[in-house]
């Protein structure tokens, strides 16, 4: 060995002796993981849908780990007050967000953002997708989405739809069919989708998008009337057309994430990957979530990475079609 050799393979063996301890101190972290509480922040107020999804996850998490799941509801700004509290907590697995597709709508409908949902952000898992619903109030003479367009061609100012907030899949689905059937609707945010429903259902608005489980019981009493499904083709157990039937090429399904703070150590995003699609293809897990409307997804850390990423591309398109932005 040359005199120049010997530092390089000195150097060589380093590297590689701090690689293995890098590598078997991440197995004892996520090994050791979770050693208390995790919280979980829902970007939402309490009664929507994404409650529902928390509270399971939150069951199986401490079944599964012996350590709660606190759900901590941080609601407004379409969903960013929370998603930005979660991106800047201490990246040690122990904030967690549970994110929806408004992640990948904000930063193109936004023109300012405290954070970035791709670079600030760590996949962990995708929980569920979801078709929303188009629902009217049922004194309104609206029996489908073709009478719906009539209506608001005929009445420009009488009609207004409420959303989950700014940047909410309900806001930009109803942004998407204004646009593609030229009418005028005006939009009013809320902090969540429950605050919606109840705006809804005491005739302050109109007409909205939002998840079947929390517009069918109000259609059975006669309160609302549901039209279509966002969904590129009908849902089994839902006897309704989907809007695309009416506006070719229309489509918009909700999904549900977990996210971490970007630079929590891989070792710990896999432990949360694997505990989470554990509680996902629990059967009462399974069974809650079809129940309310949503089909399980789960998969791997990348399989969400790539969702986000393609959204964000999609969306970024609706958003400049139809103009919509939010100061």
């Amino acid at each position: 060995m040359t005199s120049q050799s010997k530092p390089k393979a000195f150097w060589q063996r380093f590297c590689l002796s701090l690689l293995a301890c890098g590598l078997a101190a991440g197995g004892a972290l996520a090994q050791d993981y979770p050693a208390k509480s995790v919280r979980l922040v829902d970007p939402y107020a309490p009664g929507g849908s994404t409650g529902v999804v928390s509270r399971i996850l939150a069951r199986k998490f401490q079944e599964q780990t012996r350590q709660s799941l606190v759900v901590d509801n941080r609601p407004g700004a379409g969903s960013n007050i929370g998603s930005d509290i979660a991106a800047k907590s201490t990246p040690d697995g122990y904030t967690i967000l549970l994110g929806t597709s408004s992640l990948a709508i904000n930063a193109s409908l936004y023109r300012v953002m405290t954070f970035d949902p791709i670079k600030d952000l760590a996949p962990i898992v995708a929980v569920i997708s979801a078709p929303n619903v188009l629902a009217v109030d049922a004194s309104l003479p609206i029996n489908s989405v073709k009478d719906l367009i009539d209506y608001a061609r005929a009445n420009p100012t009488k009609l207004n739809y409420g959303s989950s907030g700014n940047g909410a899949t309900n806001h930009m689905a109803m942004e998407m069919l204004k646009t593609m059937a030229g009418v005028q609707i005006a939009h009013i945010p809320y902090k969540g989708g429950g605050e919606a429903m109840a705006a809804l259902l005491a005739r302050n608005i109109q007409v909205m998008f939002n998840p079947a489980s929390s517009l069918s019981p109000h259609a059975k009493s006669g309160r609302l009337r549901l039209l279509a499904v966002t969904s590129d083709k009908r849902v089994e157990g839902l006897a309704l057309p989907t809007v695309s039937e009416t506006l070719p090429g229309f489509e918009s399904s909700v999904w549900f994430g977990l996210f971490a703070p970007a630079g929590t150590p891989a070792p710990i995003i896999d432990k949360l990957n694997a505990e989470f699609n554990r509680a996902l293809n629990d059967k009462e897990t399974m069974d809650i979530l079809q129940g309310a409307g949503m089909t399980v997804v789960g998969g791997s850390v990348e399989q969400m990475k790539n969702l986000l990423a393609r959204d964000t591309t999609r969306w970024a398109a609706v958003v400049k079609a139809s103009g919509a932005k939010v100061d």
